[in-house]
């Protein structure tokens, strides 16, 4: 697996925190091999399904890139290329990157939109994806305005779906547009959670009936009208995507998939932290709308009590722009419980392998809080020549 001459590539094994590598691979230029991806296993050694679809997707959105496997599928070197997005020529048909994903992907499509709300900054053109396909759920779906990135951004759900049968695959569809490219991220200084003022959320049922939103919501408000009276979750119906399901005697035939409800809540504080909760029924069914929805409350209030400027989702994603950002030192007030967590910290050690600073920590004002202090290093985006 040799790759071209250039500086060495890192060494990781494992196939934990294959993602973040490869993202902060792209981001800093640096050529990667990660090898040991579940050499271990009988039944299913190698890349996942999903991660092979990420993989790809890198590749559609940038130019240059490199990816070699080996025969087994349990070694990948990668040398990445320049971030050019969406645009003509580079894999974009009509300014739009359609990616398909495989029907035994397991994985929501969080998996594939955070990364790419990491790299879309750094893109040298505006990044418009549509993830289509089989694979997409929907159901497992915060941050950029605090680094001076907040204008044209949207994520449109143009089809919702639950997990399908065997928790694989699902129908969905979904759009991420980010038309805003920067040349460095802000420093920022977040340093005050303050407190709760409202709460929004969607409840959504993809093939069942209707009521069962009602039913989330009343569950939810239940839970939340104690603690934040501002709170309005919206409700939508839609039917089971259709994927193609052929027959020996009907080649074109269709089945339905990804029935089921759930509910997403965020609520954002007086400062403008946002904290979030997502639960969707598993596909074996088996739980009521109101388990669901008291459930899926008691997480964002769980959330919540984790404290700090960054909920446990979101954390990854601000520190690593932080780490990015321009050359001046960037603090952020975390929880504990998420600073200590296992992402967290094995995102600070592969920081510091690509050549990142090293975080300072102090203790912070509120209880069981920690200021987060990290100097960025400026690598900004390659492709844009104008500051």
């Amino acid at each position: 697996m040799a790759m071209s001459t250039g500086p060495p590539p890192l060494k990781f094994t494992g196939s934990k925190h294959l993602v973040q590598r490869l993202v902060l691979a792209t981001l800093t230029g640096r050529p990667i091999r990660i090898s040991q991806i579940r050499a271990s296993s009988h039944t299913a050694p190698g890349l996942s399904p999903h991660e092979v679809s990420f993989l790809r997707l890198l590749d559609a959105i940038t130019n240059g890139s490199q990816i070699e496997f080996s025969y087994t599928g349990t070694t990948v070197a990668y040398k990445p290329g320049l971030i050019t997005g969406s645009a003509a020529g580079y894999g974009a048909a009509g300014g739009v990157i359609r990616h398909e994903l495989p029907a035994e992907c397991s994985r929501g499509v969080a998996y594939f939109l955070i990364p790419l709300c990491i790299l879309a900054p750094f893109a040298k053109t505006a990044v418009n994806v549509i993830l289509t396909g089989p694979g997409v759920i929907t159901s497992a779906t915060e941050a950029g305005d605090n680094f001076g990135i907040e204008n044209g951004l949207e994520v449109r759900i143009l089809r919702r779906s639950n997990t399908g049968r065997n928790g694989k695959g699902g129908g969905g569809e979904v759009q991420l547009v980010f038309g805003h490219q920067v040349r460095l991220p802000k420093t920022v200084h977040l340093m005050s959670a303050g407190t709760v003022k409202r709460v929004r959320g969607v409840a959504y049922s993809t093939g069942v009936a209707g009521a069962n939103n009602a039913r989330l919501i009343e569950a939810a408000r239940g839970v939340l009208n104690d603690f934040v009276p501002d709170t309005y979750i919206y409700s939508d119906v839609s039917g089971a995507p259709l994927v193609a399901a052929p027959e020996t005697s009907n080649p074109a035939a269709k089945k339905k998939t990804g029935l089921g409800f759930g509910l997403s809540l965020v609520a954002e504080s007086n400062t403008n932290v946002l904290y979030s909760a997502d639960i969707a029924s598993p596909p074996a069914g088996g739980v009521t709308p109101e388990g669901l929805g008291r459930q899926c409350a008691l997480q964002l209030l769980e959330s919540i009590e984790q404290g700090g400027c960054a909920s446990a989702i979101a954390a990854p994603t601000m520190l690593t722009l932080m780490a990015m950002g321009s050359e001046d030192v960037s603090r952020m007030s975390m929880g504990k419980d998420v600073l200590g967590s296992e992402q967290v910290v094995q995102l600070a050690r592969d920081l510091r392998t690509f050549g990142m600073s090293g975080w300072g920590l102090r203790e912070g004002d509120a209880e069981d809080g920690v200021v987060v202090s990290i100097v960025g290093k400026g690598v900004g985006n390659v492709g844009r020549k104008i500051a």
